[in-house]
């Protein structure tokens, strides 16, 4: 009976001990899910808050919205997200995948009309403008069935009358940043992406700005998952205050909260 007895006993704290030690390895690390746009901005502020909390580790992720909420929806360790438009936050939303007392809208950005720099036609943004007959090729941008950039390009595109004759030419990208390289390579004679990664880029020369009005607003909302530990909820806070914010305004967004 002794020796059954210290058997159990061993064997409780093994599990207890393997319990902790699970805890420990998940401890300080923080699981950012966010859209392609927010890539460099997020990665330097992300550095800098390691700088300040040297326990924590931000994990990133940055790939386009709709890839990103689809994961979260399949399991995907996210704690934060921080979309391009507020339908896939509302996606996680609504499958109660989200803390909604934290969603917040965060940011604003533009929508720019972008060519290869050395191939750079002269377009004016005007209803009596025939875009399609102003360029040879393609135009790239999201896809516009589910990437957030391509929805707001399709929206540009239909309140200058364009849609229909661009439709056929349009190649349509996972998320922002690949629609930029294909314009970066000349792959496409036209891009249609945020103003924030237009101005990233020297291989790019920014044609024209579309007018807020011939779009949704751009919006960028975060927010927490429903398994977000005490460290991404810090992090979350970092981002939403003024040092954080500042550094966004630098890569070129507008600043809501």
């Amino acid at each position: 009976m002794a020796v059954r007895a210290i058997i159990e006993v061993m064997k409780k704290s093994l599990l207890v001990g393997a319990v902790v030690m699970a805890s420990f390895v998940q401890a300080g690390e923080v699981n950012l899910y966010a859209a392609a746009s927010l890539t460099d901005a997020l990665t330097e502020l992300a550095k800098r808050y390691q700088q300040l909390h040297p326990d924590t580790h931000i994990k990133t992720s940055f790939a386009g919205s709709s890839t990103l909420a689809k994961q979260i929806e399949n399991g995907a360790p996210a704690e934060l997200f921080i979309s391009a438009d507020d339908e896939w936050m509302d996606y996680l939303q609504t499958r109660n995948l989200l803390d909604a007392a934290s969603r917040v809208k965060l940011l604003t950005n533009e929508l720019v009309l972008i060519a290869p720099v050395n191939h750079t036609p002269a377009i004016t943004l005007d209803k009596n403008t025939n875009l399609a007959s102003r360029f040879t090729g393609k135009l790239c941008t999201g896809e516009p069935a589910h990437v957030p950039v391509g929805k707001y390009a399709k929206q540009a595109l239909q309140y200058f009358g364009w849609w229909d004759s661009i439709r056929p030419r349009l190649v349509g990208t996972e998320d922002v940043r690949t629609a930029l390289a294909f314009v970066e390579r000349g792959e496409c004679s036209l891009g249609i992406v945020y103003k924030t990664d237009a101005q990233l880029s020297k291989k790019i020369t920014r044609v024209a700005s579309f007018p807020p009005e011939s779009h949704l607003p751009i919006v960028y909302p975060g927010g927490l998952t429903k398994n977000a530990a005490p460290d991404a909820q810090e992090f979350w806070k970092f981002l939403q205050s003024k040092p954080a914010l500042d550094v966004f305004a630098r890569y070129g967004f507008g600043v809501i909260h």
